[in-house]
């Protein structure tokens, strides 16, 4: 019985406060239009970055090759007496640096074929 009276009351607790409770979000006041979402301008920070220019195996300097992250000085010689390359992944097949270098460096070069 008690229960019975505790959820009628709990019910009309609810229906009383809802028409006084904030309204949910999205819901506009009744007689006033809902204005449009402002406009907001991508901040430069929310610009996408330029691509980086991507190096090639078959021409580029042994000092360029050094900056490339995870090839030294040994590596850039061995990718200068590699050469030419068909394809950037011989780099790993030739054994010419391993696999995980080839990983930090594959975005970034590029072989072309003259």
């Amino acid at each position: 019985m008690t229960r019975g009276l505790f959820s009628i009351a709990a019910v009309a607790l609810l229906l009383f406060v809802q028409p006084f409770g904030a309204r949910a979000e999205g819901q506009a006041k009744p007689g006033v239009k809902p204005s449009a979402a402002p406009k907001t301008e991508a901040s430069p920070a929310a610009k996408p970055e330029a691509k980086p220019e991507l190096l090639d195996l078959n021409s580029a300097k042994q000092e360029a090759l050094e900056k490339l992250p995870g090839i030294g000085e040994a590596y850039a010689s061995a990718i200068v007496k590699g050469r030419p390359y068909r394809g950037k992944d011989e780099l790993v097949r030739r054994k010419i640096i391993p696999l995980a270098t080839y990983a930090k460096i594959k975005d970034l070069v590029i072989a072309k074929q003259d």
